[in-house]
């Protein structure tokens, strides 16, 4: 019976024990969760208020530190010394901003703006004699891409509601700008193309590169291979070796539309007779960027008649380009100006004859005028032949990935 009674105490004696620490470890462990911190930007927020909203129009900086309370002195140590952190020259309405308030009175204790999608500011206010300010970053996950698009009326449309698509029809003009006639898309064409972009939070917030791509223009495949080109820098090649950039631009301006083509009997819109319109006509907004479609000399600059404000630039091989109707120049642009391709040389305007925004171009070879849109351009320099065995294996590497993107 005592042997009994003994064990009887030891089991309860055991059972209380375990009770009392199984109790223990579910109040600490419940401890640990209510003490689990609730972060934002770094930021342990969990007794504060946590405002987010976008930063106003017409407003500055110490105009809302201001309405938030802050003393004169720390406001203006706060404007007078943040240039390392913020320009705020740069702040743009609109941008996300968070203000942290404490519970009990609504006092400012950080402050941050969004730079941009992975840049940001925060302003530590807690303390009035060490104001604190820096730049910080989100976490950016790297990751390559693959994505294939059918033109149906424009590239712009082709990627409009896709991550980044503005941002990648943006660069595949850049790259295909010498190949592709980004005007006379017809529905059909398609490409390919293989691209890093940068995520925050699982998002597209920005593109860091075009990787290569395949744009096929009226049944053409045009590449775009990276490679190491005759300055020791990438540059993009098509699949024979041959540069994508080429002597001249397709087009002198990006994003129109031609209004008029290069014919030997059109009826002018303004003296309503016919004669020859020996160029294209672009349509597009007052102040549209106009660039040189190749590396020049200005040869002629100012109000021409008809043609309103023009400037002619003598280029290799006896080629000479004209910009009519312009509604300015671009900077600098003088008679004897040296220009690059790609420099802006003026904007779209209306001046001379002209019934609308647009502008007239022409091109004139050895004297004699050209159709713009059906000149074939020499290529800039090639793969260096001791380089090709290396570049044809990237190449078929390159071509095998684009092969692969399926269609649909």
């Amino acid at each position: 019976m005592k042997k009994f009674t003994l064990c009887f105490c030891i089991s309860l004696c055991c059972i209380l024990c375990n009770y009392s620490c199984n109790n223990q470890e579910e109040e600490e462990k419940q401890v640990v969760e209510q003490e689990e911190p609730v972060l934002k930007y770094g930021i342990d927020v969990s007794n504060l208020e946590v405002i987010e909203s976008t930063y106003p129009k017409n407003k500055t900086l110490t105009e809302i530190f201001f309405e938030a309370g802050l003393p004169k002195t720390m406001v203006m140590q706060i404007t007078l010394n943040c240039d390392s952190v913020l320009d705020v020259r740069k702040i743009k309405a609109g941008n996300p901003i968070t203000t942290m308030l404490t519970k009990t009175d609504s006092t400012l204790q950080y402050f941050v703006y969004e730079i941009n999608n992975i840049e940001y500011a925060i302003f530590d206010v807690r303390d009035s004699s060490n104001v604190q300010f820096f730049k910080a970053y989100k976490p950016v996950e790297v990751r390559e891409n693959k994505l294939y698009g059918e033109i149906t009326s424009s590239l712009w449309n082709a990627l409009a509601g896709k991550d980044l698509g503005g941002t990648i029809a943006m660069e595949l003009s850049e790259i295909f700008a010498w190949s592709v006639d980004f005007f006379g898309l017809q529905q059909g064409d398609w490409f390919k193309v293989v691209y890093t972009e940068e995520l925050v939070d699982g998002k597209s917030v920005n593109l860091k590169s075009i990787n290569y791509a395949v744009f096929n223009h009226q049944g053409k495949d045009y590449y775009a291979i990276p490679f190491e080109g005759s300055h020791g820098k990438i540059e993009f090649f098509d699949k024979d070796g041959t540069s994508a950039k080429k002597a001249f631009l397709k087009a002198p301006l990006k994003f129109a539309r031609v209004s008029s083509g290069f014919t030997s009997a059109r009826k002018h819109p303004v003296l309503r007779i016919v004669r020859p319109h020996y160029g294209v006509d672009y349509a597009a907004p007052v102040g549209t960027p106009v660039m040189a479609i190749g590396n020049g000399v200005v040869i002629s600059k100012g109000y021409s008649g008809g043609a309103g404000n023009m400037v002619k630039i003598k280029h290799s091989n006896n080629y000479v380009s004209s910009y009519m109707h312009l509604s300015k120049y671009g900077s600098g642009i003088q008679q004897g100006t040296r220009v690059s391709q790609g420099q802006v040389i003026g904007y779209v305007g209306s001046t001379g004859l002209s019934t609308g925004p647009h502008l007239d171009f022409r091109i004139y070879h050895n004297g004699h005028p050209i159709n713009p849109l059906k000149m074939v351009s020499p290529p800039s320099e090639p793969v260096a032949k001791n380089k090709l065995p290396q570049f044809n294996a990237l190449r078929d590497s390159v071509v095998a990935v684009l092969n692969a993107i399926p269609t649909k």
